[in-house]
């Protein structure tokens, strides 16, 4: 049998991981700066990480959630207290689009309506619901397709409010800041506004934060960069630091009844113990403090390099726009300089998403690396 072929795959084989290095089965050493597409948050095998998930796999490793589970609880209470949201309650799943999936559904149980306004450029997962609301139709297949979602430009916001007046929107759904499409924040006054909307005529208002999420951006979630609050969160992503979870944190006006929701591996004795491992980390080492300036010294150092156009994002979380195509400027990175980074839908956007546990030392060797790699393409004319 053979892989379904759907991955555009590096010639590179990975075997082992250390802080934000990885190093190939060639035993070369690469600087991770896009942590597998921001899941990487505390940094590749950290030792506690590794111990307490060890110590657990000895224990159990799995049941279903027809038995009491406390590590979901013990879960349930530290995401509370760190991310500021300890009103909400928690359902745990596998992954970002199960989360999106999951919000999606509890905001149609709740209001009895089934349109979702999402915005242009918006990537919220694969699964059915959740690429109906992913602005992308190579996504979307006819039977993704039975979904009613309206896409609305960021700048739309009149066109907003004059399909909210119909009282017919079950949610609006939007990235705290948009990641495959090249790091897009809508900023201050349109976060503030769409929520004044979403409260003005009874919408559902649900952020994914699954990329953008879990200390990443310089808070706990980015939207809290404003003075909103949102009935539903999602997370995935850096909550378990490579082991597969997600969860929607969801506020106390929603009702649960048994059965409403289910997943077979949501939340499972691993999964919890990995989540668990990795908010422990972030607390013990003031990663979310380290993410806020290890990216401000970052965005210093890369504002001042002439191929940059733009540089956006908040934190560890930040998309540099060229003045050409970095496609050849990424693969010299990756497989010339030693360097991990990511891409996004704009062709000339170039993603971060570094480790939040990076140093100054670190900053400094991938703007050397970055640096090497437009000397080389300068030279050779790629």
């Amino acid at each position: 049998m053979k892989l379904f072929d759907v991955y555009s795959i590096l010639d590179i084989e990975l075997n082992k991981g250390n802080g934000v290095y990885v190093f190939d089965i060639h035993e070369n050493k690469y600087l991770d700066f896009y942590g597998g597409h921001a899941v990487i948050s505390v940094g590749h095998c950290h030792p506690y990480y590794v111990k307490t998930l060890i110590e657990q796999i000895h224990k159990i490793s799995y049941y279903s959630n027809s038995v009491f589970i406390s590590q979901k609880n013990k879960l349930a209470d530290l995401l509370g207290s760190i991310s500021g949201y300890d009103n909400y309650s928690l359902f745990l799943c596998n992954s970002g689009s199960e989360s999106n999936e999951n919000a999606l559904k509890i905001a149609s149980f709740h209001t009895g309506k089934k349109k979702v306004i999402a915005f242009k450029g918006a990537f919220h997962g694969r699964t059915s619901g959740s690429v109906s609301v992913t602005d992308n139709y190579k996504l979307v297949s006819p039977f993704n397709a039975q979904h009613e979602t309206i896409f609305i430009d960021y700048n739309d916001l009149n066109i907003l409010e004059k399909k909210l007046k119909n009282r017919d929107i079950c949610a609006l759904i939007i990235e705290g800041i948009q990641g495959i499409s090249g790091i897009i924040d809508p900023g201050f006054d349109f976060f503030c506004n769409v929520w004044a909307l979403c409260k003005k005529y009874d919408t559902i208002f649900i952020i994914d934060e699954i990329q953008s999420g879990y200390g990443r951006t310089g808070h706990f979630f980015s939207h809290q960069f404003y003075p909103i609050q949102p009935d539903l969160i999602t997370v995935a992503k850096g909550m378990g630091n490579g082991f597969p979870i997600g969860g929607v944190l969801i506020h106390p006006k929603f009702k649960p009844y048994y059965g409403m929701l289910g997943t077979t591996f949501g939340g499972n004795h691993l999964a919890c113990t990995a989540a668990i491992s990795v908010l422990e980390i972030i607390k013990k080492e003031n990663l979310i403090k380290n993410a806020k300036k290890m990216g401000e010294i970052l965005l210093q150092k890369l504002r001042i390099i002439p191929n940059i156009k733009e540089v956006r994002g908040k934190g560890l979380m930040l998309g540099l726009e060229f003045d050409f195509p970095i496609h050849d400027l990424k693969n010299i990175l990756i497989y010339k300089e030693k360097v991990f980074v990511g891409t996004s839908n704009n062709p000339y956007v170039m993603r971060l998403l570094p480790p939040m546990n990076i140093n100054i030392n670190h900053v400094k060797l991938f703007i050397q690396k970055l640096s090497n790699a437009l000397a080389y393409i300068k030279k050779n004319g790629k």
